[in-house]
């Protein structure tokens, strides 16, 4: 049966045709949902382009990158120690306040980093560790030895320079690069998998899921910090999709009980897509293993803004049983969970929470755009997780000005990269 492309085209065929009544809704039953499978497909387009968006560099903090690399090869300041020789016993005093950082794009490091100093009552108190891959090192170090945050103080660290972290000693990282499933599932066609039935929100939630990030040692590289820094007693770890607003010495003094990671549970709150975060979010409990292990409705907590207490730690099991169930979902091809990082730290974790007050980390502003804006204004740490990231063009407009403030847009590099504030 030919299917009209209009509705004036379906009149002028039944009028020209002398179609009865059941002929003319069956014409007009099958353009309805002719346009309905439309409509899905272009969603689905829509949704592929915004996640291809996500996940690729701008060409702006590409150029960034370059820029500031080969200031590091020509520039003599932009080499310099960092920190300064007489600053180094700082790194390893827990009298400091410790922050940790990965990540592998300048510009949002470099908002983390000032937003947290500027924001903070004793800023010489804070000494922030950023470890970033090899191919960034140089321009990471080069913008924070030309742009200094005095009295705080930072290092920049190179995965690369972390000696004992390799594939021979850490063997899941290699499986996670080399195993077909794991490149198939990361680097393969995402058209597979996806139905048109789904949400907009849930096809785009699995979409993320399948970011080539999940696999970057980077993103991984929490589990490792009691090793990564052995000296140190208690750390705050940040995301490099945050933006801290509050000073946040206060989180140092919280009466952990013997918990080592201290957390926004995301099980409850006003904003039910945010916060209604349990286990049958990210793992598949048709599964048995899954099943008779774990609880489904037991609550999640969040990413990207947690406080460790790495004594805890270092008397546990946690970064064992992490590489315990990345093992298995690899032999399970990918099926207990979906979502990077977090599903084997909620099992790694589960026990060791210390659940803190939601204030504290405001979650969704990636994904979420009606957010409540005087929430946003009042949360100490706001967090822009999903793929609406404030240095895209795809961010939403009304959030992404409590992320530009901590640009510097009269910096001669940003301006170089025409990296412009709308």
């Amino acid at each position: 049966m030919s299917i009209p492309e209009s509705f004036s085209d379906l009149v002028a065929e039944v009028g020209a045709k002398n179609l009865g009544t059941r002929a003319s809704v069956l014409k007009l039953r099958a353009m309805v949902e002719a346009f309905e499978r439309q409509a899905k497909e272009a969603k689905l387009q829509e949704t592929l382009y915004k996640h291809f968006a996500s996940t690729g560099i701008p060409k702006g903090l590409h150029c960034l990158s370059l820029k500031l690399t080969a200031e590091y090869t020509s520039n003599a300041r932009a080499r310099c120690e960092l920190p300064a020789p007489e600053l180094v016993p700082r790194l390893t005093d827990n009298s400091f306040h410790h922050y940790i950082m990965a990540s592998d794009n300048v510009l949002a490091a470099s908002v983390v980093v000032s937003s947290t100093i500027k924001n903070a009552k004793e800023p010489w108190k804070i000494v922030f560790h950023v470890i970033t891959d090899k191919k960034t090192y140089a321009a990471m170090h080069a913008w924070f030895a030309l742009y200094p945050l005095f009295p705080a103080i930072v290092e920049v660290k190179g995965v690369h320079q972390f000696s004992w972290l390799t594939k021979d000693h850490v063997p899941v990282l290699e499986a996670l690069e080399t195993h077909n499933n794991v490149l198939w599932y990361y680097h393969g066609d995402l058209g597979v998998g996806t139905n048109l039935s789904d949400s907009p929100r849930l096809l785009s939630s699995k979409l993320q899921a399948r970011s080539p990030k999940y696999i970057s040692i980077l993103n991984h590289l929490r589990i490792y910090l009691p090793e990564l820094f052995p000296d140190l007693k208690k750390v705050i770890f940040l995301d490099d999709d945050i933006v801290v607003q509050r000073d946040l010495s206060h989180l140092w003094s919280i009466d952990m009980k013997g918990k080592v990671n201290g957390a926004v549970e995301t099980c409850r709150g006003e904003d039910t897509w945010v916060m209604s975060k349990t286990f049958k979010t990210y793992f598949d409990f048709s599964n048995p293993l899954i099943a008779s292990n774990f609880k489904p409705d037991k609550c999640a907590w969040a990413y990207g803004m947690n406080i460790f207490d790495l004594e805890a730690w270092r008397n546990s099991d946690i970064t064992k049983v992490y590489h315990h169930w990345l093992q298995q979902n690899i032999k399970a091809n990918l099926t207990l969970w979906r979502l990077g990082t977090l599903p084997p730290s909620l099992i790694a974790f589960d026990g060791y929470v210390h659940p803190i007050d939601p204030s504290w980390h405001m979650l969704g502003l990636g994904y979420q755009p009606k957010t409540d804006i005087e929430k946003v204004k009042q949360a100490a740490v706001i967090h822009y997780n999903g793929q609406a990231k404030p240095w895209l063009d795809i961010a939403f407009a009304e959030l992404k000005s409590f992320w530009t403030k901590y640009v510097d847009y009269s910096n001669e590099f940003i301006q170089h990269c025409n990296i412009l504030e709308s």
